[in-house]
């Protein structure tokens, strides 16, 4: 399993339109072969800044991903609302307490 952690600061007059981006996409990332789980994140202090946090199946899916014509889309029109560069990770678990209900 790949877990993926993505960064992304925006132009503050852009984050309500990213926002929309992510809400009209995120069933389909969700729902793209080998994506197990999918969350995103806003900074609590600087509100332009924003997280994605998915598990993918292993590396190949997360490639798969990141070579399909939605990735593609959502990607050249993310980008161009960036005030600064995104800085991505790809990390593995080493410990968890367990489940942690939250907002949807």
């Amino acid at each position: 399993m790949i877990i993926r952690i993505v960064k992304m600061t925006f132009e503050p007059s852009k984050t309500e339109e990213f926002q929309e981006l992510f809400q009209r996409n995120k069933e389909k990332i969700r729902g793209f072969h080998g994506c197990e789980f999918l969350e995103f994140y806003r900074d609590k202090n600087n509100k332009n800044i924003f997280f994605t946090y998915s598990y993918w199946q292993d590396e190949d899916a997360l490639e798969n991903y990141r070579l399909s014509p939605l990735f593609k889309k959502v990607w050249s029109e993310t980008k161009q609302m960036f005030a600064g560069k995104p800085e991505a990770w790809s990390v593995d678990k080493v410990w968890s307490s367990g489940s942690v209900g939250g907002a949807q």
